[in-house]
């Protein structure tokens, strides 16, 4: 009942988010989601008897959405500012570690702290260049729901019908039945929604919910046509594909830490981290999908 009643909660929040809120709100919301989603890492980090560097790695992490930000009021080239971020992070963290005693841990700490940024700083990034993108809302739910409905029917079916596991070793709870349920749920919800979205847009320009949007966002009717269903069929089965192996990843991580969630934030869900986990390699899936058959989702 728990994890219905947050996910009530939390699902519309994160839809208006997408629809609404200018890019500097948004990229507020994510970066504050990154934020917490590198404590929690973070935390389980430490439980694997070596102390990251917490503050290097916020800093860092906030630091990819306010290049993003400058970049787009023109002051600054993305990739490059990405680019130097990336490459100069190791640099600092290892002059860091220079201030430590144990030189050992000090260096694992700092591996572990520099991975932050691709695994959850980077990912989360994607998702606002995406929805940032000309009719980026409809790649964006997209990838929302091969990732949300999957896990739903994949906890389900396994509860219900899971005779055999998955990955016991690593995810005791997963079964190949309920693996099999998220492919299946995810291609099909994810082709009704690539079907009508020329009529979902048609019903979000009449409700005036774009009204105010981002101009990346508002509704321009005669641009949408209906994605080739075997297309959504591909894209939602290679974007259910990477959420289920990133839920894997981080069931890992947490299970040679012996931590069972990542924190306690979400009532039913376990932490932020445990929340996302799955999108955090979806996005990137995502957003090299999109990147390349994109237009044949809103403009044939």
């Amino acid at each position: 009942m728990k994890r219905i009643l947050t996910a009530a909660i939390l699902i519309p929040l994160v839809l208006l988010a997408v629809f609404r809120a200018p890019l500097w709100l948004f990229l507020l919301i994510t970066v504050v989601v990154a934020l917490l989603a590198v404590f929690e890492y973070l935390g389980i980090a430490a439980s694997y008897g070596f102390e990251p560097f917490r503050l290097l790695t916020y800093i860092y992490t906030a630091a990819l959405f306010v290049v993003y930000y400058y970049y787009s009021l023109g002051g600054a080239s993305l990739s490059a500012g990405i680019l130097l971020l990336f490459m100069f992070a190791p640099f600092l963290l290892m002059i860091a570690t220079m201030g430590r005693e144990d030189l050992r841990a000090a260096m694992l700490g700092a591996g572990m702290s520099y991975m932050a940024l691709p695994y959850i700083g980077l990912p989360l990034l994607l998702m606002a260049i995406m929805r940032d993108s000309p009719r980026g809302w409809v790649f964006v739910l997209f990838t929302f729901f091969a990732v949300w409905v999957g896990d739903t029917a994949a906890m389900y079916v396994g509860k219900s019908m899971g005779r055999h596991k998955l990955a016991p070793r690593i995810s005791p709870g997963k079964t190949i039945e309920g693996a099999v349920a998220s492919l299946v749920f995810s291609v099909g919800v994810c082709c009704l929604f690539a079907h009508y979205v020329p009529e979902i847009a048609a019903a979000l320009s009449k409700t005036h919910l774009l009204a105010e949007a981002p101009e990346s966002l508002l509704i321009d009717l005669p641009a949408y046509t209906r994605a080739p269903l075997w297309l959504a069929a591909v894209l939602a089965l290679i974007i259910n594909v990477a959420a289920q192996v990133g839920d894997l990843l981080e069931s890992a991580f947490k299970r040679g830490a012996g931590v069972k969630d990542s924190g306690t934030l979400l009532p039913g869900h376990g932490g932020i981290l445990d929340r996302i986990d799955a999108l955090l390699l979806a996005l990137p899936v995502a957003f090299l999908l999109f990147l390349v058959f994109g237009q044949k989702f809103v403009q044939g």
